[in-house]
Formats: structure tokens, C-alpha cells, sequence
């Protein structure tokens, strides 16, 4: 089972790079990215990326489908979002040029299927003021691949049961901008009892042979070489044959390419298997490489004065030549595969990370100066292509700028130094996330996720005011005792956290010798730097916020300004949620109050049900779901009014007794309906409801069926097949006082179960309700459980899942023939 769930997320990874290798190949785009919708279908995730890493794209790996931001809204509309440059960005998409303020085009398009939307897929480009973007053809490429993408997925799922939906912390499927290979290898299999060299094109191509023509000799291979290196040749043939392997060794290979006696650098390797299989044991395998243009590169680029340096394309050091090491006094070891602006203080400049990112995304080059001291001035230039990018740093003359000035700043340019993408995104992005966030679980995540990337925090938590005391609401970090000591502290002690709430000043500790300057005696634990921040609203302290930071970190006016102008926001959001918990509160309590504690034990039936409240709101729902005992048997029912208010759920209290008055004079399941339909028309409410009423003999293994405008219920056979049960819809209650209901027979053997739910199980937003239907009956037909509490828990499993409800849901499940039980939740 794991190898199969593995095979399929392969197939899945599959398809996503291939889609958005192809959109990149096809047009004129260096970058690329997927986005799928989450499970919830508030947010697109970030799935597949091409020529740009995942970390370039700052915020951007959840995008609420809500926002302003190009991909989001191809997604939502199901249209084709075309940017051809930076102008038209900033007119159409504000809020996506203040965070990405670059010279680039793009383009967004949906994925789907039929009238399903999975997902968007958007390209890059490098883009001059007033360039006109894509052609037309280009964009119905675009289109084309997506679509082909769509149908895959759509394809998949059905074969495979795999949801399209991703996590939102789903690491996505990276492929890497192509380059122009620095080596060539050419493989072998070296037969050591007939001598015959078995090889592939590429070392063919190596030693200038021609690969149908090839006789297989060592000999052949020999001739090709430098008459010098022809005996170390002969040698590696004995070590072979006596050693089985050869050491590497470098030769000479004569370059054919222009008929001259120019020669090329090869290395040579092989060993023989050390398998026990005895043909193993006589063939050598190995391989030629050709690494002289790479290696000729790297010693002329040491012999340079100039410091030269290789980033991979999400800023990380790959390549330094000696001078860039000596001018900043750094080693290889301390910068390969690090961040320069992490390892270099002097470099630390929010601005310097800007310059690399403006790079890659615009695709242009960028220079700027920096001061390691008042003294010493160094001028960095970036080259950027779509597998990474180039420095070159020289020593420099301090420019007059900074000589008149009394302190030198870290850069010095005749533009303002931008503020740090992350930071300005972030802003943004919270801002806009806490207006959508409704609980105070809601407002934690957003906080956490947001504001920790924003700043390079590792640790983050959160603490509200309870009776004159400090009360954790949420943490989030790797140091699970991250301040456990200010849990039930009170209000008045002090301590970091609390005195920070009680001046109303936010508080930044930069390393663990000011805090224990400040506050003697305080835990540190494994934080180097502080941030204490009051969440205060309507002049009422709320609680406080408090970011943690592994290494030192200090900060800057601008970081300082910027926290406590999100303090503000963060206490507003969090104060206007736990209003909305309260509330919430009450109004679930006064839902349960109106839905029935226990069903009744019916001979013969087996019945359990399930109610999840929506989350998207405080009202209350209209759903109910019913059993009455009959003297044959039981009559199930589920009904759904329409709307979220108090009206809805008196409503639906009103229908439920009128159901069971029905039902207590021995009416048909037709009359029943009729009868509640008049109800509802006479309560003048001005409210529609649906509606399925079954009434179930067991002693006969027979039922009777109405619905009223509801989902027919689910029937499973004792064989596993499962189908909706074929009744004749009825209309809405509510709507014509004559309404009639025709009601269906039903057979139902031991060992059968029915499955009645409301359209919040099975409806989601842009996608059509009969998709809902059937992932629901295939869910029914294939889910393994021990007992009808389990199977209704597995039914659940993805909207309990959730974070967004748009819609209460009700389920009510019962088999029948195997004894009698009830559960409730």
C-alpha cells in the first residue's frame, strides 16, 4: 500500500514538471510555477517550479484565492491573466508590483477539467518598458499544456483515488533552469576475457570516433590518444586486468575538430563489481571525462585580480575564485553553499538580498556599493541568467556621498535603498490574511506564518490576558520551552512579556547578555534575540506577541517601525476573534440543544450520525438529520433549510417536530412530506427547506423513500457496489402548497448500508455537486472499517480536515440486518 501511494504521488510530481517545462520551452519565459488548490479551496499551493527556486518566490507558496494577485484570479475566473510588462502590472495588479517591483511580464492561466479548476499554472519574463509580451500563439501554448495538465490529473485521480488538492506545507516539485554542460562523460563496459570495450555515444564523441563504426578495441581506442600518454594507456590495461580497476588517470586525446594535432584533457576511472555473480567479475566499468573546458575556465578565473563569485539561483554561494575570498576575508568553507548576506555582517543589508532577487526576477543586470568600514568600500555587480547568476566585487574609492556624511551607511547609491522584498510582501499579505482570518486559531497561523518569514524568526508566541494573568494561546518553533515560564504569570510581574503590555512600548533584546542585563535571573534557552510586542486594541491590553531568534539579530529602525505597526493590526484581528469564538460559542451550543443527543435503539437497524457546523460564519445552520422508532420499524430523516441565521435553525427545530407528528399517525413517507411542506408554507417564514424521509421495515427488508429538492441517499450492497438510490425528486418544501411526493421501494438485503447527508459534504465551490457525489460513493464503496462509527469518522475525514466551511454538514449512516446500536457525535 505505501509503494502504491508513493507510485502515485511520483506520477502526480510527473506530470507537474513536464507541464511546467513545457510552458517555460514554449514561450519566452526563464521561470515558471504551478499552483493547485488546497483542500479547503480558500488558498492555491505552490506545487511545481521551473528556473526559479521556491524560496525567490518570497511569500508566494499560499495565495488566498480571494487576493488581488495574478494567478489567483486566473484561477478563480477559469481566464487567462496576460501581463506583457512591468507598466501593466502596476495598473491592473497594484499589490503584486509594490512586492515584486521588476522589470518582467507574465502570465496566468487555469488548470482544469471540464468545468472543474485544479489549479493555475503562470510563466516569467524578462520585460522592457512598453514590450507587448506573449503572442497569441504562445498564449494558446500556454493554454494548451494546462488543459493537457488539467485532464491528467483529472485522469489520475479517477484511476488512482489521489486528490488533486495539496497541503499547504506540500514541498513542491523543483526542475532547475537549463544550462550548457561544464563536462562531458562518456561511459564503459570493458570486457576483460575478450578485451571488447562496449561504449555509449558520448565517448564516442570524446575521442572523435564514429559510433557505427567502432570496432570495440582497446587498440582503437589507443590510437586516439597522445603517442605520449599511449603507454599509461597500456598500463591502465594491465591494472585492469591485474587489479581489477583503474586508478584515475589523466590522458590526452587528439581534437579532430578542425584536422589539426590539437589535444583535449580526459580523465579516466573503472572498476570491476565486486559482486558474486562470476560474469560480474570480468567486465570492467567506468567512465571518461572531459572536464578541461570547466577546469580551463576555473584557473583563469583564479588568475584574475578581480573577485569573482557563482550564486545557484536562490542566492546561495556555489563558486568564489581566491580574490573574492582574500577581499572578503572570508574562507570557501564558511561561504559555499551559504547566503553571503547570512555570512558577512557587512552584507546584512536588506538591500543586498533585494539586489540578487531584482536580478534574477528582472533578469538584468544590478549593481551597488557597500562599506565593510569607514575606510573600505567594495563595488558589487550581478550578471543573472536563469540558472544563476555572477558576481564580481572590486575595491573601491569611498565616494563623496558618504565622506560628507557623519556615519557612513552600510550601502551608499544615488537611488534610495528599496525596502527588503520579504518585509514589504509580508505587510501586505498579513494585513490582507487577518482581514480573512475569523477564529483565533485562524489569526495564530496567519500570524505565525506571515510575520516569522517575514523577519527570519524561528520561534513565535502568543499570549492573552485572562483574569490579570498570562495565558499561552499558540506557539509554533522547534524549542518547545520557549518561554513556558510566563504561562499564568501575572499581569503586574515583571518580566519582558508582561511589562511590555502594561508601558504599551514594544521590546527588542538583541542578544542574551541585554536580556540578562535587563531582566536578571530569566531563562534564555536556546534564543539569541527577542522581540516582545503589546497587542493592545481600544486601549485594552489583549496580550502579547513574542518572535524568538536562534542567532543574534539586530534590528533596524525600519524592522522596528514595521512590527509595531503590525502589533496594531495583530491585536485588532486577534480581539475581534475571540469576540467571534465566544459568539461562535453560544450559537453551537444552541445548534446541539436543537439536534437529537442520542437515536433510538431499533431492532434490526444500526444507525449513527454526525454534525460538523460551518466555519465560515457565527449564525447557525438549518441542517437536521432524525430517527423515529415506528411499530415496524423507523423512519430516518435528513433535511437542510436554507440559509445561516436564527430564523434557519427555528426553522428547522419547527420542521423536526412536524416530521415526528407526521410520522406518529402512521402517514405514508408521501403524506409525511406533503404534510411538513404545508407546515413550512404556513409558518409564513419565507424560507425553502429539502428533505429525504425513509421508512424502514426490517422485519420485511423493505423501505419506502421520499425526497423533497434533497441528494438521494447512498446505498452500499453487501457486495461493496454503491449507487445514489434512483428516487423521483420532489420538489422544494415551501414552494407550492399542492406539491405531491411519489415514494420508491426499496429492497434492502443484511449487511446494506443507506448513507443520507446534506449538500455541505458534498459541495464545493467551482466545482460541479455530482463530482462531490461520487468522490462521496466512492469513498463509501471502498472505505474498510471496523464499525459504523469508524466508517461515518472516514467519511468526515477531509472536511474534519478543514479549516474553511462554507456549510454545516449532516450524515447520517445505517446498516441494516446486523442487530441494533446507536452513536452519535
Amino acid at each position: 500500500m505505501r509503494g502504491m501511494i508513493a507510485g502515485e504521488a511520483a506520477e502526480r510530481e510527473d506530470l507537474l514538471a513536464a507541464a511546467v517545462v513545457e510552458a517555460v520551452q514554449g514561450t519566452s519565459a526563464y521561470a515558471g510555477s504551478i499552483f493547485l488548490r488546497s483542500r479547503d479551496h480558500r488558498s492555491i499551493v505552490l506545487a511545481a517550479t521551473c528556473g526559479v527556486p521556491p524560496s525567490l518566490l518570497g511569500g508566494w507558496h499560499l495565495i488566498a484565492v480571494s487576493s488581488r494577485i495574478p494567478v489567483a484570479v486566473a484561477y478563480e475566473s477559469g481566464r487567462t491573466v496576460h501581463l506583457a510588462n512591468a507598466e501593466e502590472t502596476m495598473r491592473r495588479y497594484p499589490q503584486l508590483a509594490m512586492a515584486l517591483p521588476y522589470a518582467f511580464g507574465s502570465c496566468s492561466v487555469p488548470v482544469r477539467a471540464g468545468r472543474e479548476t485544479f489549479g493555475a499554472l503562470a510563466i516569467v519574463w524578462a520585460a522592457s518598458p512598453g514590450s507587448e509580451g506573449l503572442s497569441k500563439a504562445q498564449r494558446r501554448h500556454l493554454r494548451t499544456v494546462a488543459d493537457r495538465l488539467g485532464n491528467g490529473l483529472a485522469a489520475l485521480r479517477a484511476r488512482t483515488g489521489d486528490p488533486v488538492e495539496c497541503a499547504p506545507g506540500t514541498v513542491p516539485v523543483e526542475t532547475p533552469a537549463p544550462s550548457a554542460a561544464a563536462v562531458r562523460v562518456g561511459l564503459f563496459d570493458w570486457n576483460l576475457d575478450s578485451g571488447i570495450f562496449s561504449v555509449d555515444d558520448a565517448l564516442c564523441e570524446i575521442f572523435g570516433l564514429d559510433p557505427d563504426a567502432f570496432d570495440g578495441r582497446a587498440e582503437t581506442l589507443a590510437s586516439c590518444l597522445h603517442p605520449g600518454d599511449r603507454a599509461a594507456f597500456r598500463a591502465c590495461v594491465r591494472e585492469a586486468v591485474g587489479e581489477g580497476r583503474i586508478t584515475a588517470r589523466r590522458m590526452r586525446v587528439r581534437d579532430r575538430s578542425d584536422g589539426g594535432e590539437r589535444y583535449r584533457t580526459i580523465d579516466l576511472w573503472g572498476r570491476v563489481s565486486e559482486a558474486d555473480d562470476a560474469r560480474a567479475r570480468t567486465h570492467l566499468v567506468g567512465a571518461v571525462v572531459e572536464a578541461q573546458a570547466g577546469s580551463a575556465a576555473v584557473a583563469a578565473v583564479e588568475r584574475l585580480q578581480d573577485g569573482l563569485f557563482s550564486l545557484a539561483p536562490d542566492g546561495r554561494v556555489t563558486y568564489a575564485n581566491h580574490s573574492s575570498l582574500k577581499l572578503l576575508d572570508v574562507s570557501a568553507d564558511e561561504v559555499m553553499g551559504r547566503f553571503l548576506w547570512d555570512v558577512l555582517p557587512w552584507l546584512s543589508d536588506p538591500s543586498v538580498e533585494y539586489r540578487h532577487r531584482s536580478a534574477m526576477i528582472s533578469q538584468t543586470p544590478s549593481s551597488f556599493l557597500v562599506s565593510r568600514s569607514p575606510d573600505q568600500w567594495f563595488f558589487f555587480s550581478l550578471h543573472p541568467q536563469a540558472d544563476g547568476v555572477t558576481g564580481r566585487v572590486v575595491p573601491t574609492a569611498r565616494p563623496p556621498s558618504a565622506v560628507a556624511a557623519s556615519a557612513p551607511p552600510p550601502t551608499a547609491e544615488p537611488v534610495t535603498t528599496p525596502a527588503r522584498l520579504g518585509v514589504m510582501y509580508h505587510v501586505l499579505q498579513l494585513g490582507s490574511a487577518l482581514t480573512e482570518a475569523v477564529t483565533t486559531s485562524q489569526v495564530c497561523e496567519v500570524v505565525s506564518d506571515q510575520l516569522l518569514p517575514a523577519f527570519g524568526g524561528q520561534q513565535m508566541a502568543i499570549y492573552v490576558v485572562r483574569n490579570k494573568t498570562m495565558h499561552l494561546l499558540h506557539h509554533t518553533g522547534h524549542h518547545e520551552e520557549f518561554l513556558d515560564w510566563l504561562h499564568g504569570v501575572p499581569l503586574h510581574a515583571r518580566l519582558p512579556g508582561t511589562e511590555t503590555l502594561t508601558s504599551g512600548a514594544p521590546l527588542f533584546i538583541e542578544s542574551q547578555q541585554d536580556l540578562a542585563q535587563g531582566y536578571p535571573g530569566i531563562p534564555t534557552g536556546q534564543v539569541s534575540s527577542w522581540v516582545y510586542l503589546p497587542l493592545i486594541a481600544s486601549d485594552r491590553p489583549i496580550g502579547t506577541c513574542v518572535l524568538g531568534f536562534d542567532e543574534i539579530r539586530h534590528f533596524t529602525g525600519k524592522d522596528r517601525g514595521v512590527l509595531t505597526a503590525l502589533a496594531g493590526l495583530i491585536a485588532q484581528a486577534l480581539e475581534r476573534a475571540r469576540l467571534y469564538d465566544s459568539e461562535f460559542a453560544v450559537a453551537h451550543g444552541l445548534q446541539q440543544a436543537l439536534l437529537p443527543h442520542r437515536l433510538p435503539a431499533v431492532p434490526g437497524i444500526r444507525a449513527v450520525a454526525r454534525y460538523l457546523p460551518a466555519t465560515s460564519g457565527m449564525d447557525i445552520g438549518g441542517d437536521w438529520y432524525d430517527v423515529i422508532p415506528t411499530d415496524s420499524g423507523a423512519c430516518l430523516v435528513i433535511g437542510d433549510v436554507e440559509g445561516h441565521s436564527i430564523a434557519a435553525a427555528a426553522t428547522m427545530a419547527q420542521l423536526r417536530s412536524a416530521v415526528r407528528a407526521f410520522a406518529a399517525v402512521s402517514h405514508t413517507p408521501g403524506e409525511v412530506m406533503a404534510g411538513v411542506n404545508r407546515t413550512l408554507i404556513d409558518l409564513d417564514c419565507n424560507l425553502l427547506a429539502s428533505c429525504c424521509y425513509i421508512h424502514v421495515e426490517p422485519r420485511s427488508a423493505h423501505a419506502y423513500a421520499v425526497t423533497a429538492g434533497h441528494p438521494a441517499p447512498l446505498f452500499r450492497r453487501p457486495d461493496g457496489t454503491t449507487d445514489a438510490l434512483g428516487l423521483e425528486a420532489g420538489p422544494l418544501l415551501g414552494v407550492d402548497r399542492a406539491s405531491a411526493y411519489t415514494q420508491t421501494r426499496i429492497v434492502l438485503p443484511p449487511g446494506s448500508v443507506l448513507a443520507l447527508y446534506t449538500d455541505g459534504l458534498v459541495e464545493k465551490p467551482g466545482t460541479d455537486i455530482d463530482v462531490g457525489i461520487d468522490r462521496l460513493r466512492a469513498s463509501l464503496a471502498h472505505a474498510r472499517a471496523g464499525s459504523l462509527d469508524e466508517l461515518a469518522d472516514r467519511l468526515l475525514r477531509n472536511a474534519r480536515g478543514s479549516s474553511y466551511r462554507a456549510d454545516d454538514i449532516a450524515l447520517l449512516l445505517t446498516e441494516h440486518g446486523s442487530g441494533h446500536g446507536t452513536s452519535v457525535t
